[in-house]
């Protein structure tokens, strides 16, 4: 970001997680991923198809025979990849939008008026920027469910007229952002409970239904767990450490088996402004989290936001927040035994012994995967009382050995280094700092972990790594070909025996990711994949009820791939393992997020963020978009609408499961 450039939201984004804040020896994925797969290994014969396929590529595997042709088990026609102003999704099906950013959600919402903006119409209104969302069933119906959905971040220069294209510019920064605006960003932020129930074969929001509720910026919550009152979670507002305003940047989650709401706090950092130098009490953890991130005004308006006035609130974010949606009056809590970092999902899974095990990535380059194991077992019986179980267990960072294999290390005060002589003197402290805990433990430094996925039927864990364009020329082998790997990978791990408990997984490649036309790319696909089908920067994901796996990505671009975000159907299993097809196309400047299913597979829930952002890397716009002069106005297509973010469920026109 120099000079008068301007920088989309997006971008600013892609900057700060481009950073990588850790600078521990600990190996990185590319160096496990090299030693496994190392010429030694090929020359020995020692490595499955999916090694090969690693090294070699499809093209070579083809030739060789290794690979046979193979027809991938969704039954959809594939859209063609492209961008343009408009979705698209696969022929004989219907993607119709649910909700836009600024519609009523609450009783007494006004309509959304983009000239007329307050906080307080906002706080009524759907927020900005969906991003995760969540299915909870009403009565076991297939039909009536509530929707949550997580608001993830704003686009000032989007959102407002009179903004321009130049407010990311470092010299401009925040000159036309007036507390009043600031209000509705914060207002905007959080996130959105809805009711919803199709009709006559359509499904839409019930409207002022009494479980409609918006989590704001704003909104009480507790604080649960083992930081719960602790030194470093105490400010002048609450000098008990046990209440906290709001929840910030909300990317993915989870449903809990009592049919609670598990929300991610992920790139909190970047709200804070101020200086926090050697002089300040956190400095050092603060430059591991990179704190503050200086990424908006609000700090100007809100001495919370100020690390030089309030230094401890920033560590009161970045943290997994349980919500109950059935009970609009309950009081989230924010569940300090998950570990504080930038969350990307909270998905989970009852164990064989009974336990809950929450799968998390912290969405940075170079920055680590994580579990959760709960102490107790879930009680079907217990209701929302076992939400206790995210209040007592233990948190893992993972180590991907050159072996195959994955050892879990606990955080665990005590433990190894995490003791009181290396700046952890006690278990709240290591949560707290949970990156510096794992770098103490020698956790693998993975290429941005975002979504964790465990398969409910095959026990095997998706994670998806959407790209570190900062791997260096060195680390490049034969087995390893990519510098800045700049489209990501998919890592696959299997618990012994279906024990997602155990300590010691195994772990393989499923697909690396971008063209595979360009020998330089290294990516590795499936038989089965067409030039359509390949994706890069996987983001989120979903198993349907079918068990098989949708993945939604994030950064994917008119210069950098040809296309836009969107859904992409990959295969995991037999012969057409790794092969991937087309589903669902965004919008311009749009990433896809939060894939979801109903639970009879006859409805996909998808969100639609910032379209339009990112729209200088289009040829068919080539500059950043503003209120005024969006690429898009989707979904409304109407003079003075600016585009906005929307939710969109995808149908069978014959009302079948989807890609069936």
């Amino acid at each position: 970001m120099t000079g008068s450039l301007a920088m989309t939201r997006a971008q600013q984004f892609e900057e700060s997680e481009n950073i990588g804040r850790n600078d521990t020896p600990n190996p990185t994925m590319g160096e496990v991923i090299a030693a496994r797969y190392s010429r030694r290994d090929l020359m020995r014969g020692a490595l499955a198809v999916t090694a090969i396929s690693a090294t070699f590529g499809p093209a070579l595997l083809a030739a060789s025979g290794v690979a046979k042709a193979a027809t991938p088990s969704f039954g959809f026609d594939e859209i063609p990849a492209g961008v343009d102003e408009n979705h698209h999704v696969a022929p004989g099906y219907r993607a119709d939008v649910l909700i836009r950013w600024g519609d009523p959600v609450v009783a007494g919402a006004p309509e959304f008026d983009p000239m007329a903006q307050t906080a307080e119409k906002q706080r009524l209104q759907f927020g900005y920027n969906n991003d995760y969302l969540g299915l909870v069933p009403i009565d076991g119906a297939d039909d009536h469910a509530l929707l949550v959905v997580n608001h993830e971040y704003t686009n000032e220069e989007l959102m407002f007229p009179g903004i321009g294209a130049e407010q990311s510019a470092k010299e401009v920064m925040f000159k036309n952002m007036t507390k009043e605006l600031v209000d509705i960003e914060m207002a905007a932020h959080g996130g959105t409970v809805l009711e919803i129930r199709k009709v006559d074969g359509r499904w839409q929001v019930v409207k002022d239904s009494p479980l409609n509720r918006r989590i704001t910026a704003d909104t009480p919550m507790a604080i649960g767990g083992p930081a719960t009152g602790h030194d470093l979670m105490k400010t002048s507002a609450d000098p008990t450490g046990t209440q906290v305003l709001g929840m910030l940047n909300n990317c993915a989650g989870g449903i809990t088996p009592w049919g609670t709401w598990l929300s991610g706090e992920e790139n909190f950092h970047g709200y804070f402004w101020g200086e926090a130098g050697e002089g300040h009490p956190n400095a050092a953890a603060f430059k591991r989290y990179g704190i503050p991130g200086n990424w908006y005004s609000w700090g100007a308006h809100h001495d919370r936001f100020d690390v030089t006035k309030e230094p401890n609130e920033a560590n009161r974010h970045g943290w997994i927040v349980e919500i109950d949606p059935s009970d609009p009056n309950s009081v989230p809590v924010k569940r300090t035994a998950l570990g504080r970092f930038k969350h990307e999902g909270a998905e989970n899974i009852v164990n064989k012994d009974g336990r809950l095990v929450i799968y998390m990535g912290d969405d940075e380059r170079f920055d680590y995967v994580y579990k959760y194991v709960s102490n107790g077992t879930f009680d079907p019986a217990a209701g929302k009382a076992n939400s206790a179980l995210l209040d007592d267990g233990v948190l893992y960072a993972a180590r991907y050995d050159a072996d195959g294999t994955v050892e879990w290390l606990p955080l665990v005060h005590g433990h190894g280094p995490l003791t009181a002589e290396n700046g952890f003197p006690d278990q709240a402290t290591v949560l707290i700092n949970a990156r510096l805990a794992a770098d103490a433990l020698g956790a693998t430094k993975m290429d941005r972990p975002e979504d964790v996925e465990p398969h409910p039927k095959t026990n095997k864990v998706f994670v998806l790594l959407t790209n570190n364009s900062r791997r260096k020329a060195e680390q490049i082998d034969a087995a390893n070909p990519r510098a800045e790997n700049r489209f990501g990978h998919i890592v696959e791990m299997t618990p012994p025996d279906g024990d997602h408990a155990a300590t010691k997984f195994t772990w393989d490649i499923l697909v690396k990711c971008g063209d595979p036309s360009i020998a330089e790319v290294g990516a590795v696909w499936g038989p089965g994949t067409s030039k359509d089908g390949w994706f890069g920067m996987p983001d989120n994901c979903a198993v349907d009820h079918q068990g098989r796996l949708w993945i939604a990505t994030d950064g994917n671009s008119d210069k950098a791939t040809g296309r836009s975000d969107g859904v992409w159907a990959l295969e995991t299993d037999g012969e057409s393992r790794g092969s991937s097809k087309h589903f669902f196309r965004c919008p311009v400047g749009a990433e896809l997020c939060g894939p979801i299913f109903t639970a009879d597979d006859r409805a996909l829930f998808v969100a639609v963020q910032h379209p339009s952002d990112d729209s200088d890397q289009w040829a068919g716009f080539g500059r950043v978009s503003t209120f005024e002069d969006p690429a898009t106005r989707w979904p409304d297509f109407k003079d003075g609408m600016p585009p906005r973010p929307s939710v969109v469920v995808i149908t069978k026109e014959d009302g079948g499961i989807i890609g069936s």
